[in-house]
């Protein structure tokens, strides 16, 4: 088949999980198909970034709208009554440039991440197959139950026009796709049982399993621009991290991510290292005793846990990420609703080695199993053949 594959952003590096998702996506269907890639990108692409996709795309296609122009349609579709996001990465640029290389392309399936992208093939007679990703309506919900004043009122209306966005493209697209059934179930609509959970994976070659226990207590790992990042991060050294250090004092804690906001970096200490942007994350994983994401706001499927759990580190996290998952609390990792849950958890893990080597083999298996990037890869082929024949 040849594939269209649509994106909001350009999917290297792979510094957000979107792109990952996109990245490796990519790469799987290429084995067996011709992929052509049309990419949204708000900040220039270097050549070496487009080296990175070169191998799997008969042809990239990249549209760099500028930001006012973003921004002017971000204003326009909040007094239209319409989704911010999807306005700001919307423009007749793009709308224009993604016409003209579909009808070069003629492709047997478009492939869309994100309702953002969905303006640009509404209107396209072909078959067609949105990614959801997540649910982004539950995490803008989620975000405005943690927010006050103005901005609880900006992320309500947005709350409300990408669910009706989301609801809109149950009818444009032949397939959807999502990342965890957590995600389908918060899209309450007729038709969200047709949508299809198609999991993100772990590169095992990438993420292979550490030979030696670390040396640092805690590791927390994320885009530290990210909202529901920059909360976790806060939420466990204000409120997590001074229960176990009343017990642990010696306790120490790393945040590696990427372009840490200064409230992140604000929370660096004698016992608090925050890293900034590191060029590879695997050593701050494999140096952890135990890897923590007390996640309580943002919606999908936690990359950061699959690959800290793939690298043999055992985890402790919130029911919100633990859930999606589907992984057994207790056995492939721990989950806690409090601070004081988390803390006990923390505790319990870094006081028994014996524990934390049995939970670090099972959460290895337990990826090994369920979380590979050929096998999802595979899942989503069966998806776009099913829209493809459809049409016929």
């Amino acid at each position: 088949m040849k594939i269209l594959v649509v994106l909001p952003r350009f999917p290297y590096p792979l510094e957000k999980g979107d792109k990952l998702r996109a990245y490796h996506q990519i790469v799987q269907l290429a084995k067996r198909h011709e992929v052509y890639l049309f990419a949204i990108s708000h900040s220039s692409v270097s050549p070496e970034q487009r080296a990175a996709l070169e191998p799997y795309c008969k042809e990239i296609y990249i549209v760099n709208p500028p930001r006012w122009v973003s921004y002017k349609n971000v204003l326009r579709n909040y007094f239209s009554t319409k989704s911010l996001q999807l306005g700001y990465w919307d423009s007749k640029r793009a709308r224009r440039a993604c016409k003209a290389f579909i009808a070069q392309v003629d492709p047997d399936v478009i492939y869309n991440q994100m309702v953002r992208t969905m303006p640009l093939v509404a209107r396209v007679d072909c078959p067609k197959v949105m990614d959801f990703q997540d649910a982004l309506s539950l995490n803008t919900e989620r975000r405005m139950e943690q927010s006050k004043g103005l901005w609880r009122h900006i992320l309500h209306f947005e709350f409300k026009m990408l669910r009706s966005a989301e609801y809109k493209a149950m009818r444009i697209f032949d397939r959807l796709t999502i990342i965890s059934e957590a995600d389908r179930d918060a899209i309450p609509h007729s038709m969200s049982d047709s949508i299809r959970v198609v999991p993100n994976g772990v590169d095992l070659d990438y993420f292979s399993r550490a030979t030696t226990e670390g040396n640092v207590d805690l590791v927390f790992c994320g885009n530290m621009q990210y909202e529901p990042n920059i909360d976790a991060a806060e939420y466990l050294v204000k409120e997590v991290m001074p229960l176990v250090w009343e017990h642990r004092p010696e306790t120490t804690l790393t945040l590696a991510g990427a372009t840490p906001k200064k409230s992140v970096l604000a929370l660096a200490s004698d016992r608090v290292n925050v890293t900034g942007t590191v060029d590879d994350i695997r050593p701050y994983y494999a140096a952890a005793k135990v890897f923590v994401a007390p996640m309580r706001i943002g919606s999908g499927l936690q990359n950061k846990l699959l690959e800290a759990m793939a690298m043999g580190t055992p985890c402790v996290t919130t029911p919100l990420a633990g859930d999606t998952l589907g992984a057994i609390d207790g056995r492939q990792l721990l989950l806690g609703s409090t601070a004081q849950e988390l803390a006990d958890s923390i505790l319990h893990l870094l006081a028994d080695r014996t524990r934390r080597v049995l939970m670090a083999d099972e959460a290895h298996r337990f990826v090994q199993h369920n979380y590979t990037w050929d096998k999802i890869g595979d899942q989503l082929e069966t998806i776009l053949n099913e829209a493809a024949n459809r049409h016929l």
